[in-house]
């Protein structure tokens, strides 16, 4: 027999008990009247024989009472109860556990989501992604890849890719869209399903054949209506006709920065060794382990260098699972970092809770000894203790699932965009909920501890003979020693908070080293193949500047390869011509930026030697150069930056043409051009007009608001080129804004759980306080009997809590130190210890303390000393 059915058919089973009891008493009564007994006598004799029938069916029922869970249920079912008769503690209580468990719950939620769940694709552990690498990991170049895909042994396919904006037209209205240029078999080797069509095929790989395109669920619901019969069909795109073979099924592919995927075509002109540009994907053969796969790569690099040295020298190949491959470090610190705050909250919310259970405890002393005195065992009175914790965490529990739902839905909002992987499904899901009852079994044993374990500890037996009075709560030993440890661990949260807060003041007062007010920029999806030479660029570029400078309200333009913040630059080897010129592999880099002259005015970026870019520097005249302060300490420190050339490879094209002596003309200010937190780095800056591209930032200075300025430049922009739309079109406002967002989103939520946590504290000693006042009535009352005034209890129960808040602070110092060395990389100017962060929080700390004291304590002064004499 199970025991579901002995735990849930226990009242059957008794009565079939019974009933087979009187069955074989009234067949003993039969077999004796047969015999020639009275009916009445051999009722008697029968059941004489038999024995006692209570205890027969007592030692029946024992063989299938399982008693230690019919004790659980009991022991819930009285918790439970004394929570109804208690509902003001009880809300109290299970309100925060609640918050301290809705936390946990919906930061595990995203760390869940975002680092730990399997790709939803079928044999994850096979993809990988395939790196270059020449001392950290590096894209890769089309040569490479090629030859990566026929010499590998560990492969069943090899895809790349990369990501550019297209300028797709539906209706007539040209719209800037992300856009992913692969080779064919993307979504087959990921194993992506199609809604409709195919993936591509290794034709449409080939040059002529690429004109097909392949649309997310998303796109084709949005903009296409979810129209059934759009294969076959053309769209336009860079003002150009596409085929539509296929439509992904809803779902991951709809999270992607990309909506439209059109197939690499790769021409002979752009099949290079040392041009890196490609991102690469794989899956491995069954049974390949990433030691295999890399020892496999690495022998492919070598034979590649040895056929291509002058490109490949030094390269080498890292293979890397896929999943968080592109997360960044800093976002899985962050993340388990929030994860470790949210834990303080939940240990926070159990002392507390654990404090509240304890103070009750006391007063239910006289109920527990009379419950002993009635045959109760100290085991039973722990477990009943115990149990009343784990009743208090599972409602708890329940209300933090519905809190973190609503909690999460704001997290959602506030996480910064692409900052965790596309493939991550942020819900609340099976694991999250398996943790989170975790969590709450967790919370009730911690809450339900203390106090059962305050009853192992008393003398029920004096308990039953005392009057009634409480000690203060000087003596009470535990009690003290909980809120003790809440304010340590609060000051730590509040610690970590202040440093982050700190740090990401420093980061918006950081110099940029430019002008951010009044500059609006965008990007021109202009595809490579475009303008086949380059005096076309610069006549289509110069078209463009000559329209938007004319437009009212402009100050300025220009056109660059990038622009601060939002560099999209290149990294180009480089050498100062004249000196010994090193080993192409131990060459050093910097950022290779092309502008137009009017780039350092738009910008507002200091000239601080020689001059900048005019008109006249042009393709024809002596190729020129600029650097920035970096470059000149670090490379021309003793030596006269102006009269110096530094030796780069033009880039023309999406190719790297011959090197090139530019000469430096001008020293400009560093700038932050990756990101507010980034340093400056050594960067080279060359005319647009010697060194042009297709594919540009536009940026123009305005006397007013820039954003309202975006209009109008969409219509001169139309005017040239009726195809073409504006892409990212932001202020350098908001660009800087959405480079701080990752710091923002992590300040304010290490500031509203330290926020959590410096409510919770001063709740907790607000009940301690406020239970000891209640508890020493009499005592107050008998000292301002004997004269002693209302300042003098104030001062009395205020220095108890007070001292209790101080120890706390003090051990909680400990904890601010490592807190601080664990965050120390993801701070920026503010060191793991910090005087004006860690004194701040602890001055917060000790005033809430101190309204919290405050408060019993004034209820103190006001006691009635004749009353509080009479108080039992």
């Amino acid at each position: 027999m199970s025991w579901v059915t002995r735990l849930f058919l226990r009242r059957q089973m008794n009565a079939d008990l019974s009933d087979e009891i009187r069955a074989h008493i009234e067949e003993k009564v039969e077999e004796l009247v047969a015999s020639g007994m009275s009916r009445k006598e051999a009722a008697a004799v029968a059941r004489r024989q038999f024995g006692n029938v209570t205890l027969v069916e007592e030692d029946g029922r024992d063989v299938w009472r399982w008693r230690v869970v019919e004790q659980f249920f009991r022991d819930v079912q009285f918790g439970f109860r004394i929570l109804r008769k208690n509902p003001g503690f009880a809300a109290v209580a299970i309100l925060t556990l609640a918050l301290g468990i809705g936390a946990n719950t919906a930061i595990f939620s995203v760390v869940y989501g975002a680092l730990l769940a399997p790709l939803p694709m079928p044999h994850p552990e096979q993809l990988v992604m395939v790196w270059s690498k020449v001392d950290s990991r590096n894209v890769v170049s089309p040569g490479d890849f090629l030859d990566w895909k026929q010499q590998n042994s560990v492969f069943q396919n090899l895809v790349g890719w990369d990501e550019y904006t297209f300028s797709l037209a539906v209706d007539g209205r040209p719209e800037a869209m992300q856009t992913r240029i692969m080779t064919p078999g993307f979504f087959s080797m990921q194993g992506i399903p199609m809604a409709l069509g195919r993936d591509f095929v290794a034709e449409e790989g080939q040059p002529g054949n690429e004109h097909v395109v392949i649309l997310t669920n998303r796109l084709w619901r949005e903009r296409f209506g979810s129209d059934p019969q759009i294969l076959g069909k053309q769209v336009r795109l860079n003002a150009e006709q596409y085929t539509v073979v296929g439509v992904l099924a809803a779902g991951m592919p709809d999270r992607y920065e990309s909506q439209i995927f059109v197939p690499m075509a790769l021409r002979p002109d752009q099949i290079t060794h040392d041009r890196h540009w490609m991102v690469v994907m794989g899956r491995m053969k069954p049974g390949v382990t990433l030691q295999q796969a890399n020892a496999d790569m690495d022998g492919v690099a070598r034979r590649i260098a040895e056929t291509y040295p002058k490109s490949n020298k030094g390269w080498g190949v890292s293979v890397e699972p896929l999943k968080n491959n592109f997360t960044s470090r800093d976002t899985v610190k962050d993340l388990w970092l929030l994860m470790g705050a949210v834990g303080f909250v939940l240990l926070i919310a159990c002392v507390n809770v654990a404090n509240l259970l304890l103070a009750r405890g006391t007063v239910r002393k006289k109920e527990a000894a009379l419950r002993v005195s009635l045959g109760a065992t100290r085991r039973q009175l722990f477990s009943q203790f115990l149990t009343e914790g784990l009743a208090l965490a599972w409602i708890g529990g329940a209300l933090g699932i519905g809190l973190a739902a609503m909690l999460l839905k704001v997290i959602v909002v506030l996480l910064p965009q692409f900052s965790i992987p596309t493939e991550s499904d942020i819900r609340l899901n099976v694991p999250v909920l398996l943790f989170s009852l975790a969590a709450t079994m967790l919370a009730g044993i911690l809450c339900g501890c203390a106090p059962a374990w305050q009853t192992s500890q008393w003398n029920l037996n004096d308990t039953l003979k005392e009057g009634g009075r409480s000690i203060g709560i000087g003596r009470k030993g535990l009690r003290s020693g909980l809120v003790v440890a809440e304010f340590a661990l609060a000051l730590t949260l509040l610690a970590g908070a202040g440093l982050v807060i700190h740090s990401f003041w420093k980061l918006t007062r950081v110099d940029l080293g430019f002008r951010q007010d009044h500059v609006l920029t965008f990007a021109l999806p202009i595809g490579f193949d475009r303008f086949p030479q380059p005096d076309q660029i610069t006549t289509f570029d110069r078209s463009l500047l000559e329209r938007i400078s004319a437009l009212p309200g402009i100050e300025s333009a220009t056109v660059s390869s990038g622009t601060p913040i939002l560099w999209s630059g290149y990294g180009m080897d480089f050498h100062i011509a004249g000196q010994p010129v090193p080993d192409p592999s131990a060459l050093p880099s910097a950022g290779f930026t092309m502008v137009t002259p009017d780039y350092f005015r738009t910008f507002g970026i200091q000239i601080t030697q020689g001059r900048g870019f005019t008109e006249q520097d042009v393709a024809v005249s002596l190729p020129v150069a600029m650097v920035n302060e970096t470059f000149v300490k670090r490379y021309l420190s003793n030596v006269d930056p102006l009269r110096q050339r530094v030796v780069v490879r033009q880039i023309g094209q999406a190719t790297l043409g011959p090197p090139i002596e530019w000469n430096i003309v001008g020293v400009f200010r560093d700038v932050h051009n990756r990101s507010v937190r980034s340093a400056s780095s050594a960067e080279i800056t060359v005319p647009f007009w010697q060194s042009p591209l297709p594919w540009v930032q536009i940026s123009v200075r305005t006397a007013g608001d820039p954003a309202s300025m975006s209009s109008s430049v969409a219509v001169a922009v139309r005017s040239v080129d009726p195809d073409l739309a504006l892409d990212q079109v932001r202020t350098m406002d908001q660009l800087v804004d959405e480079s701080l967002a990752g710091d923002r989103f992590v300040t304010w939520l290490f500031a509203g759980f330290a926020g959590v946590a410096l409510v919770l504290a001063a709740i907790g000693i607000y009940g301690v306080m406020s239970f000891a006042v209640a508890q020493r009535t009499h005592e107050i009352g008998l000292r301002m009997a004997l004269g002693a005034g209302s300042r003098e209890v104030l001062a009395m129960v205020l220095r108890e809590g007070m001292l209790l808040a101080a120890a706390g602070l003090v051990l909680g110092l400990g904890g601010t130190y490592f807190v601080g060395r664990t965050m120390k990389s993801i701070l920026y100017g503010v060191s793991a210890v910090d005087p004006l962060a860690i004194g701040t929080v602890a001055t917060v700390l000790l005033l809430a303390a101190a309204l919290a004291c405050y408060l019993p304590a004034r209820r103190a002064t006001r006691v009635d000393a004749m009353v509080a004499l009479r108080y039992e």
